[in-house]
């Protein structure tokens, strides 16, 4: 849990984590050394993981986004999760409890690639997979508010 310092800290954050201390510091109203003392906190307490670089895939070439969810064949659930884990084109999946293992999402150029990466796996697991037409919500970060949940 944080309190409302740390969330403020946080939200000048969410929208760009390249901040410097100064900036940071004046967004929260607080000196730069007590700003730097709060963040220091807040990574050592693992709330603050990292600061990442957002890549557009369209940007890159990357047309096509696919929803997979995937069923390994008997026995070959570790066979499954390693060749997901060395599929450049999976770029998130999530180990899921239901009928299917693993949900990935995926991005490639076009139509012959996916199939192309879903044939690696065809022989090991049963697939199902949805091309995306818009994400309405991009990932983001958990509710911050110390309020009731909504």
């Amino acid at each position: 849990m944080i309190d409302a310092t740390d969330q403020r800290i946080v939200e000048a954050l969410l929208p760009n984590a390249r901040l410097s201390l100064k900036d940071l510091a004046q967004a929260v109203g607080m000196s730069p050394p007590s700003v730097s003392e709060r963040l220091k906190r807040l990574e050592e307490r693992g709330v603050v993981r990292g600061y990442t670089l957002a890549l557009d895939p369209q940007a890159l070439g990357y047309t096509l986004q696919a929803i997979v969810r995937i069923r390994p064949m008997p026995g070959k659930l570790q066979t499954v999760q390693k060749l997901i884990e060395e599929t450049p084109e999976i770029c998130e999946c999530d180990k899921v409890t239901g009928e299917d293992c693993f949900i990935a999402r995926m991005y490639v150029r076009s139509i012959e690639q996916l199939d192309r990466v879903l044939d690696r796996i065809a022989d090991k697991a049963e697939t199902n997979t949805s091309v995306v037409k818009a994400q309405v919500v991009r990932r983001r970060p958990p509710p911050l508010g110390f309020g009731p949940l909504r």
